[in-house]
């Protein structure tokens, strides 16, 4: 049987932000925090909402800047250090002191913020497509690939890309759910796309913003990005039970962005899906939720 979702819920944070989430299950059972990236929102995880709400308070906000939350004005107000401060006061507010988290993407950027920030709220921490920090960062400065195909990064922090992403009722963030993987998308239904325009027409800013706001973009002639960072990755350590989830044919996150992960995570496991894209999230919903399953029960 599945969970019933429950949308339009806000959290109030006492640092003025105003978060939307939508959720399945109980508070008062193990919390579940589920994080989206670009260009989504807690829509996101409408199958895994289902599926874990039965044993857990099942929780999947819209990130400041997405969709229904807060859209604050001030580009710095979308460091990664600002979004994992939500996280934390979102889940204090929900009566929580420990909980895992599951993230794709750019949540998933902000997934791994938090565990290096504050391990001591995490009792696990499960990674879609997301690059460790001090990986992508080091991939970004030394590796031509890899510059290459995060090319699209430059894109979209360049002034205008919000509107550019709009044009043509979406035509070009549509891509975007097409184009990092396997074409045709048969997940992007109709009913899909209606709930993503209805988003999207929210506004765009905030969400790139996040790469607007970010050192982790390739070098330009103008932005040194990765180069001018000297990083110690003892400080990028993960402490928290990790496990990742990896759709290898994700083609602006290549799966040599794994390499040396095992150096930086104490207990880490790898789930590799070969024919996955960027998006195997919504290409492989029932596997995802075994996966994620799994290590809860472990």
């Amino acid at each position: 049987m599945t969970a019933e979702i429950k949308a339009g819920q806000y959290a109030e944070l006492t640092n003025g932000m105003r978060l939307h989430y939508a959720s399945a299950g109980e508070k008062g059972k193990p919390l579940l925090l589920f994080v989206h990236g670009f260009p989504e929102f807690w829509y996101e995880w409408e199958a895994q909402l289902r599926e874990f709400g039965g044993d857990y308070y099942a929780v999947a906000p819209d990130l400041r800047g997405f969709n229904l939350s807060s859209m604050p004005a001030d580009l710095s107000a979308y460091k990664a250090k600002h979004i994992v401060e939500d996280l934390r006061l979102l889940a204090s507010s929900l009566g929580y002191e420990k909980f895992v988290m599951v993230a794709h993407d750019w949540g998933g950027a902000i997934a791994w913020n938090f565990a290096i920030a504050l391990p001591q709220l995490l009792q696990k921490l499960i990674i879609v497509n997301a690059p460790h920090p001090y990986l992508f960062m080091r991939a970004l400065a030394q590796d031509p690939s890899q510059r290459k195909s995060s090319a699209y990064m430059n894109w979209l922090r360049a002034e205008g890309s919000e509107a550019a992403l709009a044009k043509n009722e979406f035509k070009l963030v549509e891509s975007l759910l097409t184009s990092l993987g396997q074409s045709p998308t048969p997940w992007f239904t109709d009913e899909v796309r209606a709930q993503y325009h209805a988003c999207w027409s929210r506004g765009l800013t905030g969400g790139v913003n996040y790469y607007r706001a970010s050192p982790l973009h390739p070098p330009t002639d103008d932005h040194p990005g990765p180069l001018k960072l000297e990083l110690d990755p003892e400080n990028f350590r993960i402490k928290v039970p990790t496990r990742v989830i990896w759709g290898e044919q994700d083609t602006a996150l290549p799966k040599s962005l794994l390499d040396g992960l095992e150096g930086m995570v104490d207990d880490l496991k790898v789930e590799r899906i070969p024919e996955g894209s960027h998006w195997v999230i919504h290409e492989q919903p029932q596997r995802i939720n075994r996966l994620i399953r799994d290590f809860l029960s472990e």
